[in-house]
């Protein structure tokens, strides 16, 4: 089992990962019934790509020497409605250290192939930038 989520109500949930203990918690969205005072699951799907191409890049920078520590990524959804589904997923990626071409291009390369992005279904747009130093 990874994970184990519990309904706390008012459109809540309480999300724990089994091998650690760590919890997260989901509202629903404003825009749909929610308080918005978390992320909402949709929010956790287009994070967890930016989270997923940010670890495989990690993984292979220990190989190749690349300092990846300060990196950031800012991620933006967009939603679609009939049905209500992410349309949409935008991120910017700023790596606080220099980098040679090619490294940039290993990297870049690495994180279009992180599992979340072969995971998510072909309709939803996904738009990937890189700002090096």
């Amino acid at each position: 089992m990874t994970a184990t989520v519990m309904y706390l109500g008012e459109l809540r949930t309480e999300n724990t990962h089994v091998k650690s203990g760590n919890t997260f918690v989901t509202d629903a969205p404003v825009d749909n019934n929610g308080k918005g005072e978390a992320f909402s699951p949709t929010d956790t799907v287009a994070t967890g790509l930016a989270n997923c191409m940010m670890t495989v890049m990690g993984i292979k920078a220990q190989d190749m020497n690349y300092e990846m520590a300060g990196t950031q990524a800012e991620v933006r959804k967009t939603m679609a409605s009939n049905p209500r589904r992410i349309s949409k997923i935008e991120i910017v990626f700023s790596f606080p250290e220099l980098a040679s071409i090619k490294t940039r291009k290993i990297l870049e390369h690495t994180a279009n192939t992180c599992p979340v992005l072969y995971s998510l279904h072909p309709d939803i747009e996904k738009v990937v930038s890189f700002n090096w130093k």
